[in-house]
């Protein structure tokens, strides 16, 4: 089932300025791990649209946004002028039957003050804020240390290796990019299921977003082989880093600082305005980021069921950490 409100809800996504909040986004999440939802996307027309829906785990109910799991900012979609009127719609979502738990996923901070909901949950989710219009006075402005290693790698496969990294924009050739991504990423993280298991969707919103001019897929190549990739979205004036994967036994050249300077390098040369490194707090993001908004988890629960249905969770995540 294709979700409604298409055109408005491009409208709306475009003033987020978040590419998570896309139909597009939206719509392929709802295709591929949608089945046996039941949906409750709200329009607040002009404001601001709820993608939500009511999912069933075990005897619970839960009131969820569509994307949960897989995106990395979620809640109303809508400028920021437009978050008082899109609390008050999702304040009457929330007031309605049919659901035992709220659960609002990472979204960004200030929404459990608007809404009867408390903040159950914090993740780090740092940023670039790329002031400055050049990568000299970008690197100028970090530690000595830093713009020592930044040069120091990129010298060093340059010398050593024929080096070349090349953006994907050829949509007959995104199926093998996309293969090298997958494989380089299963070489490097093994037991990382997450993003490996969501193949199959992550493939059809990448055509999706290669078509939309959205697309950031990077591959580093030493001697003419993949070595590493950066895949990532541009999204009205913003970069955000999703996913990588690198030869895991090519530790020296330090791939992923390489190609990560590359993609920094060529945003600002872009005149984009802020890299997004998304969900947590791994230490590399912290020497280039310039700050961290966080997003926050609030839930709100009805009743002995919902009540019931937070403690679970909040059980399983004890558990898995």
């Amino acid at each position: 089932m294709t979700l409604p409100h298409e055109s408005e809800w491009r409208e709306l996504a475009a003033r987020s300025r978040n590419v998570f909040g896309t139909w597009e986004w939206a719509d392929t999440w709802w295709r591929h791990f949608g089945e046996g939802g039941e949906l409750r996307t709200r329009l607040v027309p002009g404001k601001a649209i709820l993608p939500l829906y009511v999912s069933r785990t075990g005897p619970f109910r839960l009131l969820r946004f569509i994307g949960h799991g897989h995106a990395d900012e979620l809640g109303p979609v809508g400028g920021p002028d437009d978050r008082e009127a899109a609390a008050g719609a999702l304040r009457e979502a929330l007031a309605d039957d049919g659901h035992h738990l709220f659960l609002g996923e990472d979204l960004s901070p200030g929404w459990g003050d608007l809404l009867p909901a408390e903040v159950v949950e914090r993740t780090s989710s740092p940023i670039i804020e790329l002031t400055e219009p050049s990568w000299d006075e970008f690197l100028a402005a970090r530690s000595s240390n830093f713009r020592q290693q930044a040069k120091k790698y990129e010298r060093r496969l340059s010398r050593e290796h024929d080096a070349q990294v090349r953006l994907l924009d050829d949509p007959d050739r995104l199926g093998s990019a996309l293969d090298t991504l997958f494989a380089l990423h299963r070489a490097r993280w093994p037991g990382s299921h997450w993003f490996a298991a969501a193949e199959a969707f992550h493939r059809d919103f990448a055509a999706l977003a290669l078509e939309r001019g959205w697309l950031r897929l990077w591959i580093l190549e030493l001697d003419g082989r993949p070595a590493a990739a950066w895949y990532g979205f541009r999204f009205e004036g913003i970069d955000s880093y999703y996913q990588g994967g690198r030869d895991p036994t090519l530790t020296r050249e330090r791939l992923g600082l390489v190609l990560t300077v590359h993609t920094v390098r060529e945003a600002i040369a872009d005149g984009i305005e802020e890299y997004r490194f998304l969900r947590g707090d791994e230490s590399f993001k912290y020497r280039f980021a310039t700050a961290d908004p966080g997003l926050e988890t609030i839930a709100a629960p009805r009743g002995v069921m919902g009540r019931a249905a937070l403690a679970a969770r909040s059980a399983r995540r004890r558990l898995s950490a």
